[in-house]
């Protein structure tokens, strides 16, 4: 895959996204007779111009060249059926659902989402509610009957009764007789989308009205705002309390001396990551020095832990033993993290906000767009008999689909005038639905809950396929990936497998052209060098003395990490810039050369002269050699296997217009 994103990171004729509006369209060639037009290739000379090296390829001919040898190469895919291959069919499909999301939701409402959500993350809201569940799907007596049930609560709470003790009385949700309706702190994402908005619309120390979410109406107290304190990664030791249904005294005290003499022990100087594994109870975090993963506020189920972790400081790190409902805890601060500007959080918003109930709010403005940018038509009559072939048995599960879908299969709706939706499609849609839990009645009620549902998906559906055709800059970035894709598996078959498998080619490709793998005069040689002239004189003596590079380093190099002599060795062409330039090709130890600052001395072991490199010494090199061989003869193979015509008179006219 690196070096197929290589390959499109390269390639000349493939980077065409900047769109020329408004450029007119003229035949400039054809290949087989199909048309290739003045517009991509003005395109795409303007758009790569920059990008061309080679001087001789900006030249008009030349590059048309290039162009109609990129067009061949695409042509000769299509022959060889590359493009019915499932691997490319599945990586385009891939690469087209992620290019169509650009296009596919509102940017305008996404944008205002994610801005209102880094707002309310500024903030933390420390809130109660109480819980009255109603179905979403209830019927509107249920529905009316929670909502008035909420309203007397809220009443008695405005007049002074106790929230917590409402909460216990008559919340449905199951915390809250144990917790009286208190969520703690929490601030963006935490909470479903409707509640979210309805704490962060209530101010400090007021009360909801009821608010509606999936599970039912919410009556909201908001108790504190503050800011948000950011992430923290902490370390703790624990030492869990004892049983609940221990009754020794001793056991219930022998948590805290615990935690009292390891805090001394800290105090003492010990590592508080030794501490941890040794002693911590946690043993999810013990084995890892007691570190926590990084959290903000809301994210544990102990406040009182969360408050002594976000109080620590760079200057006190560490806490006094305290007590939360798990047992006795020392915390030591690892690292803090402040809230993020809005650009560096926005991608992560944008991805939060895609997978959250958020959402629903840009699909809902999507589908009012697409609603009113294409016409939809309905047979009336026919959907009134289709409503009456859905039973009562669906909301058991049970409901099929008639056995003789043949009266079905006509047409029910339109869409824009060219797509045709028949009942029987509808139909498979409802059976679909019965995976779902349903209960919204009356059933005429459901099913056109499920048509419009249905219309939704078909629009979108459509205007996905018609992408093309509505946006040129995604049909050309379309076209461009389409053809780079078939060009890549092409060139692998046609030109790079063969050059790396077809050793005789290689081989006699390499005979052929030995005159361009050749060495230069070489020597094998030992070069020291030093900027001390005393340091590289001893070195001169140590070889001399027939003593080994390491040796030497050993002796001249300082034990206290001074580096004073520096070591090559190998075999380095003539003009080498790792050889001194004024070093001669003999063998023996050299005199002490001065080149700027440095003073070199070298050995040399043997001089090679200049000849014939051995294949596998120039193997990457000739590869590449051989490639463009095989392309440019595959190129010229190509011309005479497709029949080119080009349009001299409009190319002539191109060049004026690209004159600079």
């Amino acid at each position: 895959m690196k070096m197929k994103q290589l390959f499109f990171g390269i390639l000349l004729f493939l980077n065409v996204i900047g769109f020329a509006q408004n450029s007119s369209k003229e035949v400039l060639f054809t290949i087989d007779n199909k048309p290739y037009f003045t517009d991509e290739f003005v395109r795409v000379y303007k758009k790569n111009l920059d990008l061309v090296k080679d001087e001789s390829q900006k030249e008009l001919n030349n590059y048309l060249e290039l162009f109609v040898g990129y067009k061949l190469k695409i042509n000769k895919a299509y022959k060889l059926g590359l493009q019915n291959g499932t691997s490319y069919q599945n990586e385009l499909k891939s690469y087209r659902t992620q290019l169509s999301k650009n296009y596919t939701s509102d940017s305008k409402v996404t944008k205002e989402l994610v801005e209102e959500a880094y707002k309310r993350f500024l903030k933390e809201i420390k809130a109660s509610h109480i819980l009255f569940s109603v179905d979403e799907n209830a019927t509107p007596e249920d529905t009316l009957k929670a909502y008035k049930q909420a309203l007397e609560v809220r009443k008695r709470a405005i007049s002074g009764e106790d929230f917590g003790k409402l909460a216990a009385e008559f919340s449905q949700d199951p915390s809250a007789k144990d917790n009286k309706g208190d969520l703690g702190y929490f601030t963006a994402f935490r909470m479903v989308y409707s509640f979210e908005t309805g704490a962060y619309k209530t101010s400090k120390g007021s009360i909801s009205y009821p608010i509606r979410t999936r599970f039912g109406y919410h009556l909201i107290k908001v108790v504190d705002i503050r800011d948000n304190r950011g992430d923290v990664i902490v370390a703790h030791i624990m030492i869990m309390n004892p049983s609940e249904k221990s009754e020794n005294t001793d056991n219930v005290d022998k948590g805290m001396n615990t935690i009292q003499d390891i805090y001394k022990k800290l105090q003492q100087g010990e590592k508080f990551e030794d501490l941890a594994k040794q002693f911590s109870d946690d043993k999810s975090s013990s084995n890892k020095g007691g570190v926590l993963n990084r959290f903000g506020s809301g994210q544990l189920s102990s406040e009182e832990f969360e408050n002594v972790a976000f109080n620590l400081t760079k200057d006190n790190p560490i806490s006094e033993p305290f007590k939360t409902q798990y047992g006795w805890h020392i915390v030591k601060l690892i690292d803090k993290f402040s809230v993020k500007s809005i650009d560096e959080m926005r991608s992560d918003l944008e991805s939060k906000v895609s997978k959250d109930d958020r959402s629903r709010l840009i699909t809902a403005s999507m589908n009012e767009k697409l609603r009113k940018k294409y016409s939809i038509k309905r047979d009336d009559k026919f959907y009134s008999i289709i409503l009456n072939t859905v039973s009562n048995d669906i909301y058991d599960g049970k409901w099929e689909i008639p056995s003789d879908l043949k009266v079905f299969n006509k047409n029910l709706v339109t869409i824009n005038g060219t797509k045709s939706l028949t009942g029987s499609s509808f139909l498979n849609y409802v059976k679909e639905q019965q995976k779902n839990k349903i209960t919204l009645k009356p059933i005429t009620k459901l099913i056109d809950k499920f048509y419009q549902s249905y219309i939704d998906q078909e629009l979108s559906q459509y205007y996905d396929d018609n992408l093309e055709k509505e946006f040129p800059e995604f049909s050309a970035v379309m076209d461009e990936y389409r053809d780079g894709l078939l060009l890549f598996d092409l060139m692998e078959k046609e030109i790079w497998n063969k050059s790396k498998t077809d050793t005789l080619g290689l081989k006699s490709f390499y005979d052929k052209n030995i005159s361009n793998y050749q060495w230069k005069n070489r020597l094998d040689v030992i070069i020291l060098s030093s900027t001390n002239i005393d340091i590289i004189k001893k070195a001169s003596k140590y070889l001399k003395n027939d003593k080994s590079v390491d040796f030497i380093k050993e002796k001249l190099n300082s034990r206290e990490g001074a580096v004073n002599i520096m070591a090559k060795a190998g075999i380095f062409e003539e003009g080498n810039e790792a050889l001194p330039k004024n070093i001669k090709f003999e063998t023996g130890i050299s005199d002490i050369i001065k080149e700027g600052e440095y003073y070199f001395v070298t050995k040399i072991n043997a001089t090679l002269p200049a000849g014939p490199k051995l294949l596998d010494e120039c193997k990457g090199k000739a590869i590449n050699d051989y490639q463009q061989f095989l392309e440019d003869n595959w190129v010229k193979d190509l011309k005479n296997e497709f029949k080119i015509e080009i349009n001299q008179v409009v190319f002539d006219s191109i060049k004026k217009q690209l004159k600079p």
